[in-house]
């Protein structure tokens, strides 16, 4: 009881001084960012190692000062998102939607018409925050807007996160009861437009893809999303965003299949990263290039595990 009297107590004082930060322009909210910057890249030197080496690693064809400018570049909006996503507990629907617009939601309007489920791919790339206003430019009366949340490990910024993202109309459905959710609606007829980041690290056992992708042969790469998208024949959509300058980004949805339901196993996932790829090689200092994300490799992979009809086993080790 205490624990969970503390939390409160801890959530509602953050809530109330970011909120507070949250009021100032962005004009200030900028400069207070410039600051951050010089701290966490210079003082800090947050992270600074992996960044550097998978820039090296992912463009080699880089010259030295190109990755240097790029990291800094990195660095200087990984504060302004800090900055933009507390934004999001106070801004305005109409000031967020002549700053975060959207091409292509048309689309999304005709999958709902005709009964469809959407399926919207996107990486850690941009402002992927500021995606959750999309239910401002949608129809979102004959659908349910969602997209799958991690849980974070501390209750206080779970709430948090929780309160920022579901603020303009977006339902958070836990990762865990992902499946079990959309069905549910798909078996009710219930159209849903779901937004999916889909390329963080997987665990060993969920391991079942590896591609070529940012000049690293083998990277692992999440299927489950795929498999929901299947079940349900969700539209697939890739979503291209590009920034267009400080707190201004566009993201386009590009209908890449109608119909998804019988697409060979994995070749969704494949043009997803395709063609998050193409959109990192357009503007590179906006992927989250702080996430270990090429630590695991399939050397280790093979010595530990194997497949056997689509399943993951781990060898067992001898005595």
């Amino acid at each position: 009881m205490k624990n969970f009297q503390f939390s409160t107590f801890s959530f509602q004082l953050l809530y109330a001084v970011l909120y507070a930060v949250s009021l100032l322009p962005f004009r200030i909210l900028f400069f207070i960012s410039d600051g951050i910057y010089g701290m966490v890249y210079y003082i800090i030197r947050y992270r600074r190692r992996v960044v550097r080496r998978n820039l090296e690693q992912s463009f080699p064809e880089m010259s030295r000062e190109e990755i240097l400018s790029t990291e800094r570049e990195f660095y200087h909006w990984l504060c302004d998102y800090f900055i933009e996503t507390i934004k999001l507990l106070s801004v305005s629907e109409a000031e967020i939607s002549g700053r975060m617009t959207f091409k292509g939601t048309e689309l999304i309007d005709e999958a709902t018409k005709r009964g469809q489920s959407s399926a919207l791919y996107m990486g850690h790339y941009c402002n992927w925050e500021w995606v959750s206003t999309l239910p401002l430019h949608i129809n979102r009366k004959d659908c349910m807007p969602g997209e799958l949340y991690h849980p974070l490990r501390s209750a206080v910024m779970d709430k948090l996160f929780l309160r920022i993202r579901q603020r303009f109309y977006t339902t958070c459905i836990n990762k865990n009861e992902a499946l079990r959710t959309i069905v549910k609606y798909y078996r009710a007829g219930r159209p849903m437009v779901i937004g999916y980041i889909s390329d963080q690290k997987p665990k060993w056992r969920n391991i079942h893809l590896w591609i070529d992708f940012l000049n690293h042969k083998d990277t692992p790469v999440f299927t489950g999303t795929e498999r929901i998208v299947k079940m349900t024949n969700h539209v697939f959509f890739y979503a291209d965003m590009r920034r267009l300058g400080r707190g201004r980004y566009e993201c386009e949805f590009r209908m890449m299949e109608r119909d998804t339901a019988n697409i060979p196993d994995f070749q969704l996932t494949e043009r997803y990263m395709h063609e998050l790829e193409q959109s990192i090689r357009r503007q590179p200092a906006y992927y989250l290039w702080t996430h270990d994300r090429w630590s695991r490799t399939k050397e280790q992979f093979d010595r530990m595990f194997y497949v056997k009809d689509g399943k993951v086993y781990e060898r067992k080790k001898t005595p």
